[in-house]
């Protein structure tokens, strides 16, 4: 099997992309073809032994090969006369953090050119990119959330109890989130925060608080799971933290929660992929508060796939890889402009 790994896009996690793409040279044992798309939305084809952080940093990715996105695929011109050649793949993996990655952007284009992808479908998207969103899903399904204020730029932001934390709407790897002790605090949070977003949530801050991240996915109705883990921090996972995991490809040590926790933490699980994530690998970013599991985010493309969370990643991916989604056919037959054009007799 041959997988196009498309990555970057525009995106605060541009650089996050990157590295998780690095990341599964050592992760999957296919082979691997790379396409970068970059801060104009162009697509170029990366040569595997380019694949380096210095490649994109310097600019001297434009000297590979221009890629254009087509029904079923991507091309390239080659040779002297500039022929467009089809690159040979069998799937796509949408590694693209942030931004074009996880808000459906590229999912919708991959959809509308006919191109297979693993990743969450558009609408999956839209749901696991927004935090408010995402709260309100979690709550249809039955899964508890920690409870929130949600305020767009020029609200009066109140906030009687401190400590709090301050997150972007729309954005992962805890970029522009900000644990709030004081009123002081809170308006530089803010400042930082709509520099990122329009919009912003605000929960209490629950010092101590275990979190618990789980990944897995759904292939022909049955669910695959990967370890529960405890990550290691210090109040949260911040952005340095989280870039460096990026790149992670050791497996992680598992948590035993007892039979009871790790059931609900699964059925947790259970209730938000739902069929909403089929074609993706997910994970899912638990608090357990008083043994009740309440849901912090949906990772929906999660770093370096969360490839160190699994005993075979590999394996699962081809299963992934094998048993994605299909979209209905919508026959188009003109019926109905035919009745209006022979009832007017034309």
């Amino acid at each position: 099997m041959k997988i196009a790994i498309v990555f970057g896009g525009v995106s605060f996690e541009h650089e996050i992309s990157i590295v998780s793409s690095i990341a599964m040279k050592d992760v999957l044992s296919d082979e691997l073809v790379y396409i970068f798309l970059d801060e104009h939305r162009d697509f170029y084809h990366i040569p595997n032994n380019e694949m380096k952080s210095k490649l994109f940093s310097s600019g001297e990715y434009k000297k590979c090969d221009k890629v254009t996105i087509r029904k079923n695929g991507f091309s390239k011109k080659t040779g002297f006369l500039g022929k467009e050649k089809a690159i040979d793949f069998d799937v796509v993996l949408n590694l693209s953090h942030g931004g074009d990655g996880e808000d459906g952007i590229l999912s919708s284009v991959l959809d509308f050119f006919n191109i297979p992808f693993i990743a969450p479908r558009t609408e999956a998207c839209v749901v696991s990119s927004n935090k408010f969103l995402t709260k309100g899903y979690a709550s249809s399904v039955n899964v508890k959330t920690i409870d929130y204020k949600y305020y767009t730029k020029g609200d009066e932001v109140i906030v009687e109890t401190f400590p709090v934390i301050v997150k972007p709407v729309r954005l992962g790897s805890s970029i522009g989130v900000a644990i709030v002790k004081s009123q002081e605090e809170l308006d530089y949070s803010l400042d930082v925060a709509y520099e990122f977003d329009d919009a912003i949530i605000i929960e209490p801050f629950i010092s101590g608080v275990k979190e618990y991240n789980l990944a897995g996915t759904k292939v022909n109705g049955e669910f695959s799971f990967s370890i529960i883990e405890e990550p290691q921090k210090a109040e949260f996972l911040d952005f340095d933290k989280k870039y460096l995991d990026f790149a992670r490809t050791s497996t992680a040590v598992e948590v035993d929660l007892g039979e009871e926790l790790n059931n609900k933490v699964k059925e947790s699980f259970k209730r938000i992929y739902n069929n909403l994530f089929e074609g993706s690998i997910i994970r899912c970013d638990f608090f357990i508060v008083d043994n009740e599991v309440y849901l912090n985010e949906i990772n929906s493309i999660p770093g370096s796939m969360a490839n160190y969370l699994f005993s075979d990643f590999d394996t699962l991916f081809k299963k992934v890889a094998s048993s994605l989604p299909r979209k209905k056919y919508i026959p188009v037959t003109y019926e109905y402009v035919n009745k209006i054009h022979a009832a007017k007799g034309k």
